[in-house]
Formats: structure tokens, C-alpha cells, sequence
């Protein structure tokens, strides 16, 4: 049993930066993807980025490219998502993913808030 643990969010000004962790515990010693997701009021959960092991590739959706960089720290179980830029629409409740193998279990943290804002 995976479990992931979410740290960094908070309250914002736009145009500010923030950076979040999420730390799997209980996993192998590799883990297939390691995804950020968000979640705003009166929307659907959407992928942020995601990041995969192997050949280190990355993923961003079109609203965060340019402003979001992803990263993994495999000896850590550990995926972060540094924010920057952040904009009001970035508002949201995120969720850190984790799929350990190829069509295996799949886990979700808690999610932690993030609230941009003036």
C-alpha cells in the first residue's frame, strides 16, 4: 500500500511562486508516473504534469507550460511541482498521483490548496 503525502501550498499574490512536494510512501524502488492534478470549484479534476520514469519525460498541460516545471527525486519517492506566474484561474485544490507500474494501482494524496489571489 502506497501512500502520498502533499506539502506547500497556500495563499499567493498573482504573479507569485510556490512549490509543492508530494512523498510516496511504501513504494518500490521505481515508480512508473508520478502526476500532478487539479481540481478548481465547479470544475473537472484536470492533469497538471506528470512525469514519468525511464527516459525522465515530462508532460504539461497547455495552461501551465512555461510557468510549471516538474520533477522527480527518485532516492526520495518524492515529485515536486515548482509553480511561478501563478494566475487566479491557478486556484485549485491539487492532488499528487502516483501509478507505481504500468497498469497497476493507482494512488491520490489528500491535495493540498492553492489560492492565488490579491
Amino acid at each position: 500500500q502506497v501512500q502520498l503525502a502533499e506539502s506547500g501550498g497556500g495563499f499567493v499574490q498573482p504573479g507569485g511562486s510556490l512549490k509543492l512536494a508530494c512523498t510516496a510512501s511504501g513504494a518500490g524502488s521505481t515508480i512508473y508516473s508520478m502526476n500532478w492534478y487539479r481540481q478548481a470549484l465547479g470544475r473537472q479534476r484536470e492533469m497538471v504534469a506528470a512525469a514519468s520514469s525511464g527516459a525522465g519525460r515530462t508532460y504539461y498541460s497547455d495552461f501551465v507550460k512555461g510557468r510549471f516545471t516538474i520533477s522527480r527525486d527518485d532516492a526520495k519517492n518524492t515529485v515536486y511541482l515548482e509553480m511561478k506566474n501563478l494566475k487566479p484561474e491557478d486556484t485549485a485544490v491539487y492532488q499528487c498521483y502516483v501509478q507505481t507500474e504500468r497498469h497497476g494501482p493507482e494512488y491520490w494524496g489528500q491535495g493540498t490548496q492553492v489560492i492565488v489571489s490579491s
